[in-house]
C-alpha cells in the first residue's frame, strides 16, 4: 500500500514533507473510553507513528452507545486493546502500543519521549497526575471533560492543572454526539500542534448548548506560574 495514496487528502493540505515529519511523532492517549475512542480514531488514521492508549478498564454495554470504537461483540475486552486492533485495521502506518494497566502503573515504566500526551479520562485526581509527570518530562498535554451538553479543552504547557479545584467528582448524563465534538476539538489542537501550525496555550475552551441549542465557545486565559525573576520583586 502506498502512503501517499493513503494520506493523499492531508498531503494536499499541508503537503508531503509535513506528513512525512508526522511519521516520527510519538504520543499517548491516558484512557479509551468516550473522548479516547474519538481520540484514537482521529488521530491513529492521521499519520503520526506511534500511539500508545493506556487503559486498564473494560468494555460494558453501557460504554457502547458513545465509545466509538466498540461493538456488542467487544463488550468485557480491555479497551486500550481494543482500540489498538482497530488502528492496525484501518491504518498500516501506525505503530498502536495497547497498555492494559493503570495510569499510575505506566508512568513508572521507561516508554522513551513523546511528543504530546492526550488526557481522555473522567478522573479529576488523574489529571492532576497527567499534569504532573507531563512537567516532569517537560512534555505538553492537552486536558479534556464531558459532561451532559457541555465541553471543556485546555492545551497546557506552563499552566498548572492546580488551579482547578481537584476532586473526585462523578460525571453526569451524557449523549455521543458533544463526546466526539470534545473529542474532536481536543484531536485538532493536538494535530495542529504536531504539524507545527499554531495552537492557544494555557487557555480554557468552554463549550456549551444553551437552552435554545445554540453552541457557545467561551475562553479563559489559565495563570500562569511566576519566573524566578518575578518571584524576587
Amino acid at each position: 500500500m502506498n502512503r501517499s495514496d493513503y494520506f493523499k487528502r492531508q498531503i494536499q493540505l499541508w503537503g508531503e514533507e509535513t506528513q512525512e515529519a508526522l511519521q516520527a511523532k510519538r504520543i499517548v492517549i491516558v484512557g479509551c473510553g468516550g473522548l479516547g475512542s474519538t481520540l484514537a480514531l482521529a488521530l491513529g488514521t492521521s499519520g503520526i507513528g506511534e500511539i500508545h492508549l493506556v487503559d486498564f478498564d473494560k468494555v460494558s454495554l453501557h460504554n457502547i452507545h458513545r465509545q466509538i470504537v466498540f461493538t456488542l461483540e467487544d463488550e468485557g475486552k480491555n479497551k486500550a486493546e481494543v482500540a489498538a486492533e482497530l488502528l492496525h485495521r484501518k491504518n498500516p502506518f501506525v505503530k498502536a502500543v495497547a497498555h492494559e494497566r493503570l495510569f499510575e502503573e505506566f508512568i513508572d515504566e521507561d516508554h522513551g519521549a513523546f511528543d504530546l500526551i492526550l488526557d481522555a479520562t473522567d478522573n479529576l485526581p488523574v489529571r492532576e497526575r497527567i499534569d504532573r509527570w507531563a512537567k516532569t518530562i517537560r512534555t505538553p498535554w492537552i486536558y479534556a471533560s464531558v459532561e451532559e451538553f457541555n465541553g471543556q479543552v485546555c492545551f497546557f504547557e506552563r499552566a498548572d492543572f492546580g488551579v482547578f479545584v481537584i476532586s473526585d467528582h462523578r460525571p453526569g448524563g451524557i449523549a455521543a454526539p458533544i463526546v466526539m465534538q470534545v473529542g474532536s476539538f481536543q484531536a485538532n489542537l493536538a494535530l495542529r500542534y504536531l504539524t507545527g501550525l499554531p495552537v492557544p496555550k494555557d487557555r480554557l475552551h468552554y463549550m456549551y448548548y444553551s437552552s435554545e441549542g445554540e453552541l457557545v465557545l467561551q475562553k479563559f486565559s489559565i495563570p500562569l506560574p511566576k519566573s524566578p525573576s518575578e518571584s524576587s520583586i
